[in-house]
């Protein structure tokens, strides 16, 4: 399985290093007093984003993490190292999720961005920490802190600019290996995407991300199928395009079922401006095209575009109006700058 978009882990940072119980001895040094070193911080559990992996298929084979305990206090006041921290590399997209499932530790959107996810246990003192007045020769040293364990999820969501869904065989393969370098498998039978996957559009000289999942069928939401769990990689998409099959029996009932089983799925993905286009219309006749566009027209509500990834028959017109939507998404994220023009 080359994509994983889902892993269960392990994490314990490091326990802090003991103090040491020491004093100084040396020749015509009567009472050298106490010289035990602190004992050195445990290393720190680290997740960071890199570039160059889009998917989690690292975790599949190791789960356990554990960062290095710091090093034990010494005589003549050395103080112990730090353990060495361990770093969790993840894909931009992935959210860290407790052990629940559900509560979001962290989201790591974009590379280069740095989390916490244990802290390691301080380091102890050693006994010349707790010389007094009173007490000049200090017996007693402290062991260092137990580091923190979690059980941690990670989830990887992909991050593109537009989204495909629709049924399965609705040609989203085909669309994407057509307005992309992508080369996905495409066969004539329903699940052949099993697995998400990416492409760059380029188009009116701009690019943008193109992001296709399998397939979608009436009870997804409950399990059939493939389920529903690959909408998770269309949530962060800015628009979705909705490629409803020319040549089955209702091209409006199509609609439909994946609209239904969309809103079904929630979190936010029923309110992203959608883009209808009937496909596969090289394959259908005028009066057949006509009978399926004025069904589709009805179940959604709007006029749909016609497409034919075949012979090229409105895809342009479909990037465009996908450029157009995300130009308009990305405008209204950005922050607006409220200082005034500075003038002399």
């Amino acid at each position: 399985m080359k994509f994983l978009d889902q892993a269960k882990i392990y994490i314990r940072s490091g326990n802090g290093g003991g103090g040491a119980i020491s004093f100084r001895r040396e020749k015509f040094i009567e009472f050298g007093g106490p010289d035990g070193g602190d004992g050195g911080r445990g290393g720190d559990v680290w997740a960071e984003c890199v570039e160059g992996l889009n998917t989690l298929i690292d975790y599949r084979y190791q789960q356990h993490f554990k960062a290095k305990t710091g090093g034990h206090g010494m005589g003549k006041n050395r103080h112990g190292a730090k353990g060495a921290d361990a770093v969790l590399k993840v894909p931009a997209g992935t959210e860290i999720l407790d052990e629940d499932g559900e509560t979001v530790i962290a989201d790591m959107t974009h590379v280069g961005q740095k989390v916490l996810l244990a802290k390691g246990g301080n380091g102890g003192f050693g006994n010349a920490y707790f010389t007094t007045s009173t007490n000049r020769a200090p017996r007693r040293a402290n062991p260092g802190q137990e580091g923190e364990e979690h059980t941690l999820i990670l989830r990887l969501k992909l991050i593109a600019d537009a989204g495909l869904v629709g049924l399965p065989n609705a040609g989203k393969s085909t669309f994407l290996a057509t307005v992309t370098a992508a080369k996905p498998k495409i066969a004539d039978y329903p699940f052949t995407t099993l697995h998400p996957g990416l492409g760059v559009v380029r188009a009116y000289s701009r690019e943008f991300v193109l992001a296709d999942i399998p397939g979608l069928i009436e009870g997804a939401s409950e399990g059939v199928g493939l389920g529903d769990r690959f909408l998770s990689h269309v949530e962060r998409c800015r628009v979705l395009l909705h490629l409803v099959e020319g040549t089955s029996e209702d091209a409006g009932d199509a609609y439909r079922t994946v609209r239904h089983e969309i809103e079904a799925y929630g979190h936010g993905l029923a309110d992203k401006t959608e883009i209808v286009a009937l496909s596969k219309a090289d394959a259908l006749d005028e009066d057949t095209l006509k009978d399926q566009l004025k069904k589709l027209k009805k179940a959604c509500g709007r006029k749909p575009y016609v497409v034919s990834s075949a012979s090229g028959q409105g895809v342009q017109e479909v990037l465009q109006a996908l450029l157009a939507v995300i130009d308009q998404v990305k405008a209204k994220d950005e922050p607006v700058d409220s200082q005034e023009e500075w003038h002399p």
